[in-house]
């Protein structure tokens, strides 16, 4: 087998990225305890007991650029992924150094959001303009600048629920990494191993699992909102790119891919639309906070996990071989997970029934 990627192989990228994760991220806890920049406790809406230092976000980004500048292609869509990620992080940083004090209303990050997409689909040139749904051909660029839209929209709904979904340790890295692993099985094995979706992927791999060293139960430091809309981000370009390069053909595999945060964030509005409440007003109803109700912390993360690797798999298989018997496997996951779901308050109410 060829695991070499433009002249490198594809263990040097993750291996190269992964230590320099782990050491970004050491020196950025110290930094964020020198400077006290600080996660404090929130019985509302937190499960941490003891401040946490924020600023990891920093770390898995120092280590992206590290692997850009020795991995990665350098074009206008790189240029403009990279000025999206310093953005995104400067905001991510600004609110995480803020939040205790003056949190930072939930529309300006919006706006910044819609600028970073903006950045990347105008000036980046990656936009969604076609794709298949169980089979069946879409086409968007048929109607002027719905591909644009679509594409701003996704980018701006994937940032803002990977940041939602981050409420346990190692829950969104976890999931951001395998969604990056997922990405890059699926380019070996449809030989599309070149694509930059894939590079990107194996760099922000070895990001991630690196973060995770420290944030794995019990978690050492937070990345914050700085690094949960970086992953976001990457993990919105990246699958972008892979309906450019048909890595990622099918509408069927990012869905379900990112099946755990796309479901808790489409729970979340409709609780909080059942209760009365603004759709970005904090709770502890999460999934996460389900299963931290009957089971520990590593074990709530290890059970999203599992549910994420089996949604993941599925979608290899779907990619690669039996469709049909995938869509029947996607049906049974999502049951179990739908019947799970209404067995606890993450939509409704329980106990006051």
């Amino acid at each position: 087998m060829n695991f070499v990627i433009n002249g490198h192989n594809i263990f040097l990228i993750v291996g190269v990225c992964f230590i320099a994760s782990v050491i970004f991220v050491h020196i950025m806890k110290k930094v964020a305890i020198f400077l006290h920049v600080l996660d404090m406790p929130d019985k509302k809406r937190k499960i941490h007991t003891k401040p946490m230092p924020l600023l990891g976000g920093i770390g898995i980004f120092l280590a992206f650029l590290l692997g850009y500048m020795l991995f990665a292609e350098k074009n206008n869509l790189m240029l403009s992924i990279l000025i999206s990620s310093f953005l995104i992080m400067l905001l991510g940083l600004f609110d995480d150094m803020t939040k205790s004090e003056t949190p930072m209303p939930n529309k300006y990050k919006v706006i910044v959001q819609v600028i970073v997409a903006c950045i990347i689909v105008f000036y980046g040139g990656l936009k969604l303009t076609r794709t298949t749904f169980l089979g069946l051909a879409i086409n968007f660029d048929a109607i002027p600048l719905l591909p644009e839209l679509l594409s701003i929209l996704i980018i701006v709904a994937i940032i803002n629920a990977m940041n939602l979904i981050d409420g346990l340790d190692g829950l969104c890295a976890g999931i951001s990494s395998i969604y990056f692993l997922t990405i890059a099985i699926l380019g070996f094995v449809l030989n599309k191993f070149g694509g930059l979706d894939v590079i990107l992927s194996l760099i922000m791999l070895g990001c991630t699992l690196g973060y995770l060293v420290h944030n794995f139960p019990p978690a050492k430091i937070y990345q914050g909102d700085a690094g949960s809309t970086f992953c976001g981000a990457m993990i919105a370009v990246i699958c972008l790119i892979g309906f450019k390069t048909t890595t990622v053909a099918s509408l069927i595999v990012p869905v379900f891919i990112l099946a755990i945060p796309i479901l808790d964030t489409l729970f979340a509005i409709i609780r909080r639309k059942l209760k009365g409440q603004k759709i970005d007003q904090a709770d502890k109803e999460h999934i996460h906070h389900q299963l931290l109700k009957k089971f520990s912390k590593k074990s709530s993360l290890l059970i999203i996990y599992a549910i994420n690797v089996l949604f993941s798999v599925t979608t290899i298989f779907y990619t690669i071989g039996d469709k049909k018997l995938s869509i029947v496997c996607y049906v049974l996951l999502a049951a179990i997970v739908l019947f799970l779901i209404l067995k606890t308050n993450v939509i409704f109410d329980r106990k006051n029934k």
